[in-house]
């Protein structure tokens, strides 16, 4: 499964939950207290969101925007059900 995701890096502490504005697809607000250098947020972000859904690290891929604030990342061996509680914090 595909999400869209928009990282906000140093923030006081890393929290996965939100929405980011009211578009379609639903985009994702992933707050990550690493900074965006040398790929420290991106690592953050994927070790919060694995353990958020339940899932392994190696499952969370980002597929396009590392260097952007806004991301699609793919997931595997989630329901779309577990993804959607994300989205409702």
């Amino acid at each position: 499964m595909r999400l869209t995701v928009r990282v906000q890096p140093g923030a006081r502490e890393t929290r996965i939950g939100g929405r980011y504005g009211d578009g379609r697809p639903p985009v994702l607000v992933a707050r990550v207290a690493a900074p965006a250098v040398d790929g420290r947020a991106n690592r953050t972000l994927v070790e919060a969101l694995a353990a958020s859904l339940g899932v392994k690290r190696s499952a969370v891929r980002i597929v396009t925007g590392a260097s952007a604030k806004t991301k699609v990342v793919e997931v595997s061996g989630i329901d779309p059900a577990t993804v959607e509680r994300l989205f409702t914090v």
